[in-house]
């Protein structure tokens, strides 16, 4: 186990925890357009950064595939960071007024509803027909 390792014992909050992750879940749920707005900045960005790396065209377009792949991945990975930012501030918003025991039954609500959003709305657009 993790405190027989260190040296010092530390105590997690599962609860905020699990709240967090569901508000946070919720979120991204409901608001897709932002969160895919927010991969494609970071890819964006991911790809800037690591073209100033390299000094010569060559070099850069021989590795240029694999690279973009992997910023990808990356800028999907890093999407996460905001809306798990504000899922703890939305859990704390709930505890701090419903109580801690609405917490988890709150988040999870909340990802019922952003997911039955997300369904009629990319069933109700016509793109992707």
């Amino acid at each position: 186990m993790l405190t027989d390792i260190l040296p010092f014992s530390f105590d997690l909050d599962t609860v905020a925890i699990a709240g967090a992750s569901l508000w946070s879940l919720a979120l991204y749920l409901g608001f897709s357009p932002v969160s895919e707005w927010i991969i494609e900045q970071l890819n964006r960005w991911f790809n800037f950064a690591e073209r100033s790396l390299y000094t010569s065209k060559s070099e850069f377009e021989k590795t240029r595939q694999a690279r973009e792949s992997q910023n990808a991945f990356y800028a999907s990975v890093f999407s996460i960071i905001p809306f798990l930012v504000i899922g703890a501030l939305c859990n704390w918003g709930v505890e701090l007024s419903l109580g801690r025991s609405w917490a988890i039954s709150m988040g999870i609500l909340a990802c019922i509803g952003c997911g039955v959003y997300e369904l009629g709305r990319r069933d109700g657009n016509p793109s992707e027909r």
